[in-house]
């Protein structure tokens, strides 16, 4: 809730003085009461109140309305959780062992981190936020939280989340997530996303990184195999956020945000959709094929595929000038069942596995 304006001071004290001013006694009346024995003499050094500038008087400060939540909504609760799950799916894949206290702590780090962006990504973005229907409520653009409570809050949030995960894992896992902080705010936010087209794919490194965090937290290093988690999100992001920018294209426009159907046309965006779809289905299986996930994953990679290149087949035949976008709409709320459903299917199996060799 926006906080309402103080009242100014300047206007109260005038209020005052008009009261003061209407009591006053009229000509040819004693100016003090009967009994008095003399009118007070004026000894102060202060001027008439009537002289003095009332627009030198400032008004209160306004004070912050912003509760807990607001504060939380800033980190970016929903690409929190697939922060989450990527992570500890490559901390699960990776050879070696961690304490498992130590294990949690460093998934919260990197969560930490992935949502230290998002506020610092919010706090730069505010001025476009604000314009965007889909954006306008958040914290920030609605007045709940100060721009500079963001940005102090997501420099706090940053500085804590690397040196929580040096701390507890490894030094070279936390220099990875200061590189992913620094990319998807620098890089991405402040750099790519207002002046390319391209954005998102450059940009969406940022969000692929955080599976080589959680195999490097174990490890100390990355891997051909946390490089393949790593390509199965860079590939997904474009098709899933070009999807998005096809029927948000007008407010994207509005905003001044160079997307792909924007600047390309709808046409070719529709076009590079199926190609990166085309991509990323076999590259989604090659946890299978190369042997770090089981024939469950894999079962269910060909099938979830199957029905991306189709969702992704109906956007790409999708008509010129289509005004309600279904096809592209279904794409990107598939999307990310797509994801969830991989990334969940990996780390069961794999959890699976484990308990099962541990048993036996």
């Amino acid at each position: 809730m926006i906080p309402a304006s103080p009242r100014p001071i300047a206007s109260a004290r005038a209020g005052s003085r008009d009261a003061r001013i209407a009591r006053a006694p009229s000509p040819g009346r004693e100016p003090h009461d009967a009994g008095a024995t003399s009118p007070l003499p004026r000894t102060s050094g202060f001027p008439p109140l009537s002289t003095i500038e009332t627009s030198t008087l400032s008004p209160a400060p306004a004070i912050s309305m912003a509760e807990p939540k607001d504060f939380f909504a800033l980190l970016k609760p929903r690409v929190m959780q697939l922060v989450v799950l990527t992570a500890v799916c490559g901390m699960a894949l990776a050879p070696g062992s961690i304490n498992p206290f130590l294990a949690i702590i460093s998934i919260v780090a990197i969560a930490v981190g992935a949502g230290a962006s998002g506020a610092l990504n919010m706090w730069y973005d505010a001025d476009i936020d604000q314009n965007m229907e889909r954006t306008r409520t958040r914290p920030i653009p609605s007045g709940r939280v100060e721009p500079d409570a963001a940005l102090g809050f997501g420099i706090l949030l940053s500085i804590l989340s690397v040196m929580t995960l040096g701390l507890v894992s490894n030094w070279f896992a936390a220099g990875f997530l200061a590189f992913t902080i620094f990319f998807y705010v620098v890089v991405y936010s402040m750099g790519l996303k207002r002046s390319t087209p391209q954005n998102i794919v450059i940009g969406g490194a940022a969000g692929a990184f955080p599976p080589m965090i959680g195999w490097a937290a174990v490890t100390g290093s990355v891997s051909i195999e946390s490089f393949v988690l790593f390509a199965i999100i860079f590939l997904w992001t474009p098709p899933h956020f070009w999807a998005l920018a096809l029927f948000k294209m007008k407010e994207y426009g509005k905003v001044g945000v160079p997307m792909l159907p924007n600047v390309a046309g709808e046409a070719s965006t529709r076009r590079q959709i199926f190609a990166y779809s085309l991509v990323l289905v076999p590259v989604a299986i090659l946890p299978f094929v190369m042997g770090f996930a089981g024939p469950v994953y894999g079962a269910v990679s060909i099938v979830l595929g199957a029905l991306f290149l189709k969702h992704a087949y109906g956007v790409l035949k999708m008509a010129d000038g289509d005004e309600r976008m279904i096809p592209a709409k279904k794409l990107f709320g598939f999307s990310i069942l797509y994801l969830f459903g991989l990334f969940v299917t990996l780390l069961a199996e794999t959890t699976v596995t484990g308990l099962i060799g541990a048993v036996a």
